[in-house]
């Protein structure tokens, strides 16, 4: 048996995180587009479960949730959406990351989740326009903030809801 902590709990738990947060985008997938979203604008379901790795079993593990996901975008979507993808992602988690360890500061992981929100957007945006090589993609930047906030806001409260389930899997993971 593997203990918890070990090279393959470490492996098997991030490839868990990992299916959910693939389930979790597919879902949203099937969602219909709300005609009150701008264009572009989704909820980012999947990102709960990176919030939830970072927050409770680090930032490796965050950081290869988020990478996998870009993979997987890469496959199912093509190359502009997984750049788009990884960029967001990255730096997203770099700036929750750096907000969890501020000593001095104790923040509300809802407030972590905006900015993560928020940033996953910038990244999205910088990363369209050197694709696009054309800085005119920044005039839609008050759009894509105020859709970060209001997005980190709905992913936070739902990472609150699902939390006792993401911690009842961690423990059945445990106990194997």
């Amino acid at each position: 048996m593997q203990k918890h902590g070990s090279a393959a709990y470490n492996v098997a738990f991030t490839g868990l995180l990992f299916a959910l947060a693939v389930v979790l985008a597919f879902l949203e997938g099937l969602l219909p587009t709300a005609a009150f979203l701008p264009p572009g604008v989704k909820l980012g379901l999947s990102n709960i479960i990176t919030m939830y790795a970072l927050f409770f079993v680090g930032g490796k593990r965050a950081t290869a949730v988020a990478v996998l996901k870009s993979l997987f975008v890469f496959l199912t979507r093509g190359f502009t959406a997984s750049v788009l993808s990884l960029c967001g992602g990255l730096l997203s988690l770099g700036v929750m990351l750096l907000l969890i360890r501020l000593k001095k500061v104790k923040l509300h992981y809802l407030t972590v989740s905006i900015f993560g929100a928020v940033f996953h957007n910038l990244g999205q945006i910088a990363a369209a326009s050197l694709l696009l090589e054309t800085a005119l993609v920044f005039y839609y930047l008050p759009v894509i903030i105020l859709s970060g906030i209001v997005m980190g806001v709905v992913t936070g409260i739902t990472l609150r809801i699902v939390m006792p389930a993401l911690d009842r899997l961690q423990h059945k993971v445990n106990e194997t």
